[in-house]
């Protein structure tokens, strides 16, 4: 260690009040982090791009310190989806510090390594008051049945109104209409269920039948139509 002339010169003083680190909480415990292994959590966080063009939803899993499972969704760039299976790679058996410091190949995926080391850090996961923290997979449980990202998308324009096209059961094939055209239902299809029945054996008419739904006053429609064509 080298000091300054100036500092060599002074006269010590001894420290006063020194409590060491606050403790944070992590998986049903109080914990005073000093390394990088005291860190566990589960937690999300999202990431956007330099132009904005496109956004990242981050899910990691830490133990001691360590990643131990990652999910990577990101949407509204078509070069990040190459991104995130690179990202999805690299994540896994990284510490959090080395995650925060390696190019994990797109700024929005990046930019959710950031916002997410900083919660874990600070104690701000999921897990903070879950005994043990949550099991490795969580990520994918999180996604729900049929592994698919919960995405919204919806359109709208002044002259012919608004179109959900996807939402959270999944994508949507027709729009219920009142007698004044105002949405009051919808139909949709789950694709990651219906994959998933096709996997078991079904045929492709059976599997969709299986993977439908419905969600509002569907029985009160006036007519219903295909919101990508009508």
């Amino acid at each position: 260690m080298i000091y300054s002339a100036e500092v060599k010169g002074m006269c010590p003083v001894a420290q006063g009040v020194n409590h060491g680190a606050a403790p944070i909480p992590e998986e049903a415990k109080w914990v005073k982090a000093k390394e990088i292994g005291d860190i566990s959590g589960y937690t999300h966080g999202i990431g956007w791009c330099a132009p904005q063009q496109g956004a990242c939803k981050l899910s990691l899993n830490v133990k001691d310190g360590v990643i131990q499972e990652a999910l990577v969704e990101t949407i509204g760039c078509s070069g990040m989806t190459h991104s995130a299976a690179m990202a999805a790679e690299i994540l896994p058996g990284r510490t959090i510090l080395e995650a925060l410091n390696t190019d994990l190949v797109c700024d929005a995926i990046n930019t959710a390594m950031r916002e997410l080391f900083l919660q874990i850090v600070y104690g701000r996961t999921q897990s903070a008051f879950s005994e043990d923290g949550l099991q490795i997979g969580a990520g994918l449980e999180d996604l729900g049945k049929g592994a698919c990202s919960m995405i919204g998308t919806t359109y709208g324009t002044l002259e012919k109104g608004p179109r959900y096209l996807n939402l959270t059961e999944g994508y949507i094939t027709e729009l219920a209409l009142d007698e004044e055209d105002q949405i009051i239902g919808y139909k949709y299809l789950n694709f990651g269920k219906m994959m998933d029945f096709i996997k078991k054996g079904d045929d492709a008419e059976t599997a969709m039948k299986k993977a439908s739904g419905q969600y509002g006053r569907i029985q009160d429609a006036a007519k219903f139509i295909d919101p990508r064509k009508q």
